[in-house]
């Protein structure tokens, strides 16, 4: 009785809503967009202002290094340890829970912290609260329900919602770090869960799971006649894989889910073990810290072409291919990086940089779209739940497995051919995978 009690309301919520978005002068999942754009920018900022946190902790507390970075770690382990309920109950409920929850815990970590004397508070607030809560507004959330809303402009759509991180850390870490310098670490602490608690968490309840619930089809499809309905070309290639009824134990049953499992896995590995440890070489291969910083700033900055190119290229070329690409780009850093020892000059860090922003940053605009056209279902959210779990563990083990190879070498070469490698077989991983089997993209849609 109470669950029919529920539905029915949540049923003329959504009817109310519906007359709402019919009077928006345009295609409601760009307000998606819109807001996926901001919680993005400032979601991850939060995360990795940890970077600018951790040298006044240190100061002020005298904690080892590997004490306080590892509360870090600490946040990418609970994040992968509720990847699969967060899909369960993304299934359920719908993104609006998760977003509110995440933007509720971030804001609680970051005011927590400003009263921490312990380890292990540093370790609950910035580690769990944050780490947990930033998750839950991350790119592997929105990855869930956004695809739901666009198919023909799925790729560019995503990758203008994600090039909110370029933004957050061109804006919003540099206002954070000029908070630290002039009033201290928990001002700026106070100011971003401010930010988080009024800006993030009213917004949240302006998102929704797939555009049927208020009423609308993918892409603004709306008011069409039967001829022209009958008219549209389908982007489907196997029906038999399409009109099964996918859930995580068939999907695992299938070596498409392994290879994005493993395919994801490496691209992260490679992409977390050159970010968090390219400012530390580059200094140690000759240059200045602020020229080292300055490079993984322009990353970002860079980047944000990269998310919205590379997804819209992926709408008209297919994702394998951009992938490929982004692939190609991650795998041109590390071979950059590792000339770039024998030979620091310009040029080479230039070729970084681009390489790694323009093509490397792609791939966060294609994971969503790539589990989407291949297990498309009633049951996606808890399928992609589960594949962030190969994320989350390729950018964990990536940073850690490199100090590791360091500390035994002396050197990077290894670990940076280690992550080339790693570039390649995600880049093979998926074309195996072969999301262009499944679905096609608007691009390759015969007519």
């Amino acid at each position: 009785m109470i669950k029919t009690a529920a539905v029915k309301d949540t049923t003329e919520r959504n009817r109310a809503f519906s007359g709402w978005v019919s009077r928006v002068p345009f295609y409601y999942g760009w307000v998606l967009i819109g807001i996926a754009f901001l919680t993005i920018a400032i979601g991850i900022s939060a995360r990795t202002s940890f970077s600018l946190l951790l040298p006044p902790l240190i100061d002020e507390f005298h904690w080892s290094r590997g004490l306080a970075s590892g509360s870090f770690a600490f946040g990418f382990l609970v994040s992968a340890l509720i990847s699969p309920t967060v899909g369960q109950v993304m299934d359920r409920y719908g993104p609006r829970c998760l977003l509110l929850a995440g933007a509720c815990l971030t804001a609680l970590g970051l005011l927590l912290a400003t009263m921490m004397q312990e380890p292990w508070q540093l370790y609950a607030t910035l580690g769990f609260l944050v780490g947990g809560g930033t998750n839950l507004m991350g790119f592997s959330v929105h990855s869930i329900f956004l695809p739901n809303w666009f198919v023909r402009r799925r790729g560019l759509a995503l990758g203008i919602a994600f090039s909110g991180a370029g933004v957050g850390a061109l804006v919003i870490l540099p206002w954070l770090q000029e908070i630290i310098v002039r009033a201290g670490w928990r001002a700026s602490c106070l100011a971003l869960g401010a930010v988080v608690l009024f800006v993030l968490a009213p917004l949240s309840f302006f998102v929704w799971r797939r555009p049927e619930d208020v009423g609308l089809e993918p892409d603004g499809q709306r008011g069409q006649t039967e001829a022209e309905v009958s008219t549209r070309v389908s982007n489907v290639v196997d029906h038999a894989w399409v009109n099964a009824e996918w859930t995580i134990a068939k999907a695992m049953r299938t070596h498409r889910f392994w290879c994005i499992i493993f395919g994801y896995f490496c691209a992260l590995f490679a992409w977390y073990a050159v970010q968090v440890h390219q400012t530390k070489y580059l200094v140690e291969i000759g240059f200045s810290p602020a020229t080292s910083a300055w490079a993984l700033a322009l990353v970002s900055a860079f980047g944000m072409f990269g998310q919205i190119g590379m997804g819209a290229l992926s709408d008209r070329i297919g994702r394998e291919w951009a992938w490929g690409a982004s692939c190609l780009g991650s795998a041109i850093s590390c071979a950059a990086l590792l000339a770039l020892e024998g030979s620091p000059t310009q040029w080479l860090l230039y070729a970084m940089v681009i390489s790694q922003g323009v093509l490397g940053y792609g791939i966060t605009a294609l994971m969503g779209p790539i589990v989407m056209e291949i297990f498309q279902g009633k049951s996606f959210g808890s399928i992609f739940g589960v594949v962030t779990i190969a994320v989350m563990a390729g950018g964990a083990v990536g940073p850690w497995v490199t100090g590791v190879i360091y500390d035994e070498t002396g050197s990077y070469r290894v670990a940076f051919a280690l992550s080339l490698v790693c570039c390649l077989l995600s880049s093979i991983a998926i074309w195996i995978a072969a999301p262009r089997k499944v679905r096609l993209v608007q691009g390759r849609i015969k007519r």
